[in-house]
Parts: structure tokens; C-alpha cells; sequence
């Protein structure tokens, strides 16, 4: 925190000079309807998912015309939806009473329980939500995602702006409310703080806390950006949020949930109820606790029907908000939560415990496995030759084994020579159970096995980016990791789920990630970060483990603020009437041919869903409210206006699909949208996506042949770099000395996935710094003197 000094009284130089930026910078005015504007975090692309052509959009004029004119006609019978505004949580400058504005602090422990507590207001009050917005700082931001995965909808989108950012307190942020106030006297500071015209002094552009140099802001002009701002200017600030997107949605019949800060909020709050400047200094909103708009059809804000309310429920003077609870009750039942920890033995912090959500069947497998941990663990001390029998009413004199004891005991009747499916690692470990004891039938068949079965060999050894040297020593002067500016793709699949670690078909299940998933996705962000990468845009698809992954890596990188584009295209493939089966079932009761055909083969489609089965799609919201890319469908529509009496337009969606469906949707996606959109433009693109959706993206960039892109196997959680300009596939040196095809398994395919990587003129990439085939490391002088430096234990 800055000490408080001398206040600079100079007002800000309106300057027209642009920041310097590879992006086209934008201009805004609350009158000028802007096309990057609008488009700003990818709002003008959810309302326009696919780019037409011209001569579709000539025939589809006439369409379009008849249907705004009937929507004109309808449009007082539409009902508006419902604004809700939280503001974030606690921070830790909240805590501590600090002037913020701009500034970026964390939630504390108690904003995150606020806002969970807020989720669980919503929850219990029946409010849905359809659009959200939010700013580009970190406790909004944080705010937000805690509040949707509270309420399992962290698929719903979510636009940051700058618009909604704090009020910018110019030299003040940064500064002790109290010991300014001591200072330079209370009425002035209120007078800051509460006036409606009223400006603190304005920062320079020479200090700590100007966010001119962050990335975050670099898309906009330096008259974008504030010095310093009265409330007036914030609520200016805000109003076009307001009137070219917000109330679109609510006029649009959509429920729309605002996330953002104190000053932010109390502007929209005075637009929305047309408060007086002297009256708006009466207002305060307080942290985590939702309050409900309802409008009328000219979105004119309608007074709360009280006798309608629960007891809880509170309203304020000159608002026609409805607050979900009165302030302070949630901060004074976690004081006395915190009393009973301390008094009670063994008290156990109910509320603040996070149980990751199971189905059924998972839940019944976790046990099953469980208890067979358990099972072999307690075999270790049964003596099985001197364990008393026990009559359970059985006649019959059974001779029990073990399932794999019994085959070892009839190939050694037998002398069956063994075979091991053709793999040598489990000869291997045969051998080296049974060393000693050369006349076993089954050693001397491993054996044999051994010598035929030769061990799959890599031809092209990954490229392996060895770790700079500045991230080694920790310095963050000349020798700090360099930041990489050329465009990159980096496509991670996600975090491992609980399906997954049961060997459950997941597809279009929303299964989130398990704990493991979570530290393998934030260890991922913590690899990308030590070897310098930024990202300047995020693709991931609608389910929550691929979001899950590309939250946590952001968080790791502390740029939560990135924009999120969520398409369903970049979804795991459609397993039809497999999905939430085991794979041990699915072999069990369709034969172990069918099985392989169904998970391997590459243009074969398991059994389809039902329409009205809960796997199938067009029975998720998610699909049924945001999907907009695809045909309408004849027959799904036939059944669903049948079904409720009414027409009921339903698109087409998958209700199985083969690896090859779920690749004809994957490409054309990327080389449509995240080629044009980003690469191309030059931005570094980060995609977290599922395993299938990602061997498509994998097929096109490298070239792997269809009959052989199913031997590919992605593993959970691992960053693969594919570098546009060499156009292949890197990994990262995690610092372990571990050779990454020993750690990890890519299966037959990665022959195909790591080609050499040369430089344009056709030298080898230097970048591929770690041969551990050779088991030699090359390493700049820059790395050497780093690690000389580390050997002699300088600082």
C-alpha cells in the first residue's frame, strides 16, 4: 500500500494519442454505435454465431424482414427479463480499507463465502439467469465464476468490460481511507467519495498504479482510459453497456445478472430508477448481496410487491431494487461459525466444505473401489492356510483363486506358450516378478514372448522446451523469462474428472473435474507462466471440465480478465446410448469386438439416444437456449409441438456420433473461426478442450492420416505447444529431467504428432533444446551461465 503524500492536483491531459498495440485500437463515444464495440469480448459473436455468406444473407433478407416486422408487433407482449445485480465480494483492500479503483486485489475468504451465499439467494429464490456481465478485474471476475459454479451453470456467457470497471480514484488508489481522511479531513474525502461531480486528484501516467501498461487495457485509446473519475464520469462510463447490451437483453425477454463494483452499480442504479444527484449519495451496495430489478414493457423499473417477499427480503430509499437479505446477516453468522471453531472440539466448518458433485454410478464405483483398496490392503495380514472356515449354509466344496491365479495355474497345466497382446512391457514385468525361478512355465513363456514382441519405437522424438534460465534463478531483471510475442496455439485437454478415473463413457455428460483434474489444470498454468507465455484469447467448449481447466490455468497466469470464447463445437464426442456406462460394462455386455469398433473405430457410431432420453442434448437448457449454429430439425420439432401443444422450433443435434461426426465439426470450426479470428490476426490462442474434439484439431495441423489418428492418445492436463511457424507440436521442460514419452502415453499416433520442428529457412528450431533419446541437454549460454551461477551459490 502507497504512503500517503502530496496529492497531485493536475486534471488529466485528454490526449487522442494511441497506445501502442498490434491490435486495431477503437474509439467509443456513448453516440457512436462501434462494431468492435459491440463486439467487445465477443458479444456481437454469441448474437451472431455463423457468418453468412452474401448471397445467403440476400436470401434470407426477406425472411428476416417479415420476422422483425412480426417481433415489432409482438413486442409489448414479450416480458422483460430481470436485472440482477451483485456486487463482487469482500476484497482484501475492502478489508483493510483501502482506496481501490483500478487496482486489482483478490477476494478474501469471506467475499469468496459471500458469493457463494449470494448463488444460494438466487438458488433459493427461483432466479434464472441467461446473459451475464462483468469487468476486467480480478474480484468481479472471480466473483462471477464462484457465483456460477455455485449455481452449475458455468456455461452460460459471461462478457467482461472495461465500462464495468470501479470508479477510477486517480491518486488516491492505493491510499487508507482512514489515514486520508486523518489527513486532509473527513468532509473532503466524503466529498470524494460520495459527491456526485466531485473528482479526487487525477494520477500521472508515471504511476505504479496507472493501467495504461496493462494488457488488459490494450485495446483501448489512452482517452479511454481514466486519470481520474467523479461519479458522474463512471456512470457516463457505463451507460452504453447499459443501453446497447443490457437492456437489449432485458427487452429481449432475457434475465440478465451484472457482477461489478460499488460506484459501477450505483450508477446503473440511477439511471434505472432516475435517482437525483443529491439523492444518489444515499445510496450504498454492499458487498454479495443480489438485488432484483423487474420492469415493464417499457422497461420502466416496477416497485417491489412487498406482501409477495419473503421476510428476508429489504429494499432501500429511492431504489426499486429488492435486496435477497439485509446487510450484515451473512458476516455475523460467520463470526459466530467462527466462535463455535473455536470453542467445540472437532467442529467441523460445514459451510465452507466443497464437495465435488457424483452421479450415481459414480459414486457406487468410487465405493467399489474403495473397498477393493481396502481388500488388498487387509489381504497382506490373512494367513489364508490357517483362516478358520466359516458354513454359510453352501454344500459344495468350492476351490476358490483368484481369476488370474486360475490362468496361471491352467497355462502351467497346459504349457500353453503365453502371449500378452503384443506387449512387452507386461512381459517385462512378468519376468521381473519371477527372475529367480527360470523353470516356471510361465517365466519361460514371457521370456520367449519377450524376444518376439519388439517395443514400439519413436522416429521422431518430441521437441522439449528446456526452462529459461530466469525462471531457474528466479530473477526478475535481465535475466527474467522472456515474454513469447509470436501467435502460438496451445491446446490442452482437460484435467482428469471422475468419470474418467472410473473408465466411465462421458461425451456430452457434464462431468467436472476431480481433484486430481484440478491440480493437474493449475499446474499446467503454472508450466506456461515459468516459460513466459501470454494468451490473448481462450476457445473452450460448453462443458464444465473444459472450463474448469481453462479457468484454473488463467488463474494460474493471473489473466482471468481474457476473453472466453464458448463454443459446442470444440464439445467431446456424442457416445449416444454409451454415455455414464463403464467401459468394463459396455465390454461385459457387448463383447470385446464391438467395444474397440465403438471407442476405436473411426467413422462407427455407437447406439443412439432416444429424444427424450436426459443424455441427449436438445434436452440440456444449455443447447436448447445458446445453440444457434445448426439447421432447425423437421422431425425433433414434430415431436416437441406435439408434446407441449404448441409450435416449438428445435435444431438439429447429435444423438450418437463416430469420430469422424465429431471431426466434421471440430475442423471446419477451427479453420473457419479460431484460424481466421486469431491465428491469423496474429494472437496467441489457448484451447482447452476434450480428447476427441482435440485429435481433430491434432488431424489437420499435423497431418495425421485418418486411419491412424485413432492410435493417438492425449493425455490429461499436459500443454502441447504447436508452433505456428516451425507448425509443430512442442512440450515443456517441466524441470524434473523426465523424459515425457517415458511419463506420459501418446500411443501409436505420436509418430505422427512430433515432427521435426525446423526454422523457415530449414534450420533445426533451437528451441528443442532437450534430447533425452541421447540423453544430452543443449543449452544456451544464457542457460549455462545460469546454471554456473546456481553451482558456485551466488545470489
Amino acid at each position: 500500500m502507497k504512503k500517503l503524500g502530496l496529492l497531485p492536483s493536475r486534471q488529466r491531459r485528454r490526449s487522442k494519442k494511441k497506445m501502442k498495440t498490434n491490435k486495431q485500437p477503437i474509439t467509443i463515444t456513448a453516440d457512436n454505435n462501434n462494431d468492435a464495440e459491440l463486439d467487445e469480448d465477443g458479444y456481437a459473436d454469441m448474437k451472431n454465431p455463423h457468418k453468412r455468406s452474401r448471397l445467403k444473407q440476400a436470401l434470407k433478407a426477406p425472411f428476416q424482414l417479415a420476422k422483425r416486422v412480426a417481433g415489432s408487433n409482438n413486442k409489448k407482449l414479450v416480458q422483460p427479463g430481470t436485472l440482477i445485480l451483485v456486487r463482487h465480494g469482500e476484497s482484501a483492500w475492502n478489508k483493510n480499507k483501502t482506496f481501490t479503483g483500478w487496482a486489482d486485489p483478490d477476494l478474501t475468504e469471506m467475499g469468496r463465502r459471500e458469493m457463494e451465499h449470494a448463488a444460494r439467494l438466487l438458488m433459493a429464490g427461483g432466479y434464472k439467469i441467461d446473459v451475464a456481465f462483468t469487468s476486467r478485474l480480478k474480484r468481479a471476475i472471480r466473483s462471477i465464476w464462484i457465483l456460477l459454479q455455485e449455481l452449475d451453470e458455468v456455461y452460460l456467457p459471461v462478457f467482461k468490460s472495461w465500462r464495468l470497471n470501479e470508479r477510477m480514484y486517480g491518486a488516491l488508489t492505493g491510499l487508507s481511507k482512514t489515514e486520508t481522511a486523518e489527513q486532509l479531513g473527513q468532509e473532503l474525502v466524503q466529498e470524494w467519495r460520495g459527491s456526485l461531480k466531485s473528482r479526487p486528484p487525477a494520477l500521472t501516467e508515471r504511476d505504479a498504479y496507472w493501467p495504461g501498461r496493462e494488457r488488459r487495457y490494450a485495446d483501448l485509446t489512452l482517452d479511454q482510459i481514466p486519470l481520474t473519475e467523479s461519479l458522474l464520469d463512471c456512470m457516463e462510463r457505463t451507460t452504453p453497456l447499459w443501453e446497447k447490451k443490457i437492456q437489449n437483453e432485458l427487452s429481449q425477454g432475457n434475465n440478465v445478472l451484472v457482477v461489478a463494483h460499488a460506484n459501477t452499480l450505483r450508477g446503473l442504479v440511477k439511471t434505472i430508477d432516475n435517482i437525483g444527484d443529491a439523492e444518489i449519495q444515499d445510496v450504498a451496495i454492499p458487498t454479495g448481496i443480489p438485488i432484483i430489478y423487474k420492469f415493464d414493457h417499457d422497461l420502466k423499473a416496477i416497485p417491489p410487491d412487498n406482501d409477495n417477499q419473503s421476510g428476508d427480503s429489504v429494499g432501500q430509499v429511492h431504489m426499486n431494487g429488492l435486496f435477497l437479505e439485509k446487510p450484515g446477516i451473512l458476516k455475523e453468522a460467520l463470526k459466530r461459525e467462527a466462535e463455535w471453531a473455536q470453542s467445540v472440539p472437532g467442529y467441523d466448518d460445514t459451510m465452507s466444505r466443497h464437495m465435488r458433485p457424483m452421479t450415481s454410478m459414480e459414486r457406487s464405483l468410487y465405493k467399489l473401489n474403495a473397498t477393493r483398496e481396502l481388500g488388498e490392503w487387509a489381504s497382506e495380514f490373512i494367513d489364508y492356510e490357517t483362516l478358520e472356515e466359516e458354513d454359510d449354509g453352501n454344500d459344495g466344496n468350492g476351490n476358490f483363486v483368484f481369476s488370474k491365479e486360475k490362468k496361471k495355474i491352467e497355462e502351467e497345466q497346459e504349457k500353453v506358450h503365453l502371449k500378452i497382446d503384443g506387449d512387452a512391457a507386461a512381459a517385462a514385468a512378468v519376468l521381473a516378478e519371477n527372475s529367480a525361478d527360470s523353470n516356471n512355465p510361465l517365466v519361460q513363456a514371457a521370456t520367449a514372448t519377450a524376444q518376439e514382441i519388439v517395443a514400439p519405437i519413436y522416429n521422431n522424438r518430441p521437441c522439449v522446451t528446456s526452462v529459461p534460465s530466469g525462471a531457474v534463478l528466479g530473477n526478475s531483471d535481465a535475466m527474467s523469462t522472456p515474454i513469447r510475442r509470436d501467435s502460438v496455439i496451445v491446446i490442452i485437454r482437460h484435467g482428469k474428472t471422475q468419470h474418467n478415473k472410473l473408465g466411465l463413457f462421458t461425451g456430452w455428460e457434464d462431468a467436472p473435474l476431480a481433484d486430481e483434474g484440478i491440480a493437474e489444470a493449475k499446474e499446467a498454468g503454472r508450466l506456461l507462466k515459468l516459460h513466459g507465455f501470454e494468451f490473448d484469447v481462450v476457445y473452450t467448449s460448453w462443458l464444465s471440465r473444459a472450463l474448469e481447466t481453462a479457468w484454473y490455468v488463467m488463474d494460474e497466469m493471473d489473466a482471468l480478465w481474457l476473453p472466453i470464447i464458448k463454443t459446442w463445437r470444440l464439445n467431446e464426442r456424442m457416445y449416444g446410448e454409451l454415455t455414464g456406462l463403464s467401459k468394463q460394462m459396455v465390454k461385459q455386455r457387448h463383447g470385446e469386438q464391438q467395444f474397440k469398433a465403438w471407442r476405436r473405430g473411426y467413422d462407427v457410431r455407437p447406439p443412439p439416444v432416444s429424444s427424450f432420453s436426459p443424455a441427449y442434448p436438445g434436452n440440456d437448457e444449455r443447447y436448447q437456449k445458446y445453440l444457434k449454429d445448426t439447421r432447425y430439425s423437421f422431425g425433433e420439432t414434430l415431436i416437441r409441438s406435439i408434446e407441449r401443444r404448441q409450435l416449438v422450433m428445435q435444431r438439429k443435434l447429435p444423438k450418437t456420433e463416430s469420430l469422424k461426426d465429431c471431426m466434421e465439426r471440430t475442423i471446419p470450426y477451427f479453420k473457419q473461426r479460431i484460424a481466421v479470428d486469431a491465428v491469423d490476426q496474429g494472437k496467441r490462442v489457448l484451447i482447452s478442450s476434450s480428447e476427441n474434439a482435440i485429435r481433430g484439431l491434432l488431424m489437420h495441423l499435423c497431418e495425421i492420416p485418418e486411419s491412424e489418428i485413432t492410435g493417438l492418445e492425449i493425455p490429461n492436463g499436459l500443454p502441447l505447444i504447436y508452433d505456428v511457424k516451425s507448425k509443430c507440436v512442442k512440450l515443456l521442460d517441466d524441470g524434473t529431467g523426465r523424459d515425457p514419452l517415458e511419463v506420459y502415453n501418446f500411443g501409436e499416433g505420436a509418430k505422427y504428432l512430433f515432427t521435426p520442428c525446423q526454422n523457415e529457412d530449414g534450420t533445426p528450431d533451437d528451441e528443442c533444446a532437450i534430447d533425452f533419446a541421447a540423453g544430452k541437454v543443449s543449452i544456451s549460454l544464457a542457460d549455462q551461465e545460469a546454471l554456473d551461477k546456481i553451482k558456485r551459490g551466488s545470489p
